[in-house]
């Protein structure tokens, strides 16, 4: 079985490394301590056996084994089920990689099913341990540290984000186009996903305060869970401004791109007046010169002796009227 980490804790020290979930169970129960079992991409069969073992209901155990939940949280009797859909972000590639992570929280246990590599669990047990005092408060202290650690990691992803939107905003005005609206469209996807992680939190965070006095959690754990509601209304008021802003820059780079094409059918359009334009001022020379170029026996000017100044004057008469002309309206 894909465990990650397995142990069992009384009054928040670690007693027990159990090789098997069900001498976890075995312990658990002789010790009257705490399980808390990390597994990382479990299969079916291996969450229906961490199901059995802590009766855990078939509505909450079917949910982690359909897997691609939106962020909510469901109580079923006294056992929690949490969905979160942390993320990261990945410089190299400058985008957003989002996965999902399964919490089940019982009265003397507490299972993690991830999905993805964040969070990094492994950090909030390590905090836990060197913390026995918030340990020995119980499974509420240990989901704390899950939802504090999940949404400390959306603060990089902010930061990544944000500076995608700034290179966007320098970008808009210089060389928008089809590629930048790809950029844009994809980075507001992103943006989208993550609102739809973060979104949930505040009511999760909200109903878990709500029900603590109920079920006697620690008044610091009250506070701390306060905190996290706090950080995580940033993180999701910072989401709905990327969304607002990328919308606006999809709209304006559009606007540009549609502004930039008229521009160049303008300027086409001014070139091809202007070729129109001296090609008719040279076809009228053209016209006369051809005229009295025909072999013709008998054409009166010929014999005339102004006929030669005649027909330069009419072939500079020509090109002068409709260089005038085309002047006037603007196409020279």
């Amino acid at each position: 079985m894909p465990i990650v980490d397995n142990g069992v804790y009384v009054a928040g020290q670690r007693i027990k490394n159990p090789t098997s979930l069900a001498e976890t169970f075995e312990y658990t129960r002789a010790q009257h301590g705490m399980a808390w079992i990390g597994l990382f991409r479990p299969t079916p069969e291996e969450i229906t056996q961490v199901a059995d073992e802590f009766s855990l209901h078939s509505l909450a155990v079917e949910d982690a084994l359909t897997g691609h939940q939106r962020s909510k949280l469901e109580r079923y009797g006294d056992i929690l089920f949490i969905v979160l859909r942390p993320a990261r972000y990945i410089d190299e590639t400058e985008t957003v990689e989002f996965g999902e992570l399964h919490v089940f929280v019982g009265p003397d246990f507490i299972v993690t099913i991830r999905h993805a590599e964040s969070p990094d669990l492994s950090r909030v047990r390590q905090r836990m341990e060197r913390d026995p005092q918030l340990l020995a408060l119980g499974p509420e202290a240990v989901l704390y540290a899950i939802l504090d650690e999940v949404v400390d990691e959306y603060t990089p992803v902010i930061e990544g984000v944000e500076n995608d939107i700034d290179e966007i905003e320098d970008a808009l005005f210089e060389n928008g186009g089809v590629t930048l609206s790809k950029r844009i469209y994809d980075l507001s996807r992103e943006v989208i996903t993550l609102q739809r992680a973060v979104a949930p939190l505040a009511d999760m965070l909200e109903a878990l305060q709500r029900g603590a006095p109920k079920y006697e959690v620690d008044l610091e754990l009250q506070r701390s869970l306060r905190d996290v509601h706090d950080h995580a209304l940033r993180i999701i008021d910072k989401a709905a401004a990327f969304r607002s802003i990328l919308d606006n820059a999809l709209t304006v780079n559009a606007t540009i791109v549609t502004q930039r094409q008229t521009d160049t059918a303008l300027l086409q359009n001014e070139q091809v007046k202007k070729i129109s334009g001296w090609a008719a001022i040279l076809f009228g020379p053209t016209l006369v010169g051809t005229i009295y170029g025909m072999n013709f026996v008998y054409m009166p000017e010929l014999e005339w002796p102004l006929g030669y100044p005649m027909a330069l004057a009419l072939m500079a008469a020509t090109s002068v009227t409709l260089y005038w002309v085309f002047r006037r309206r603007h196409w020279l």
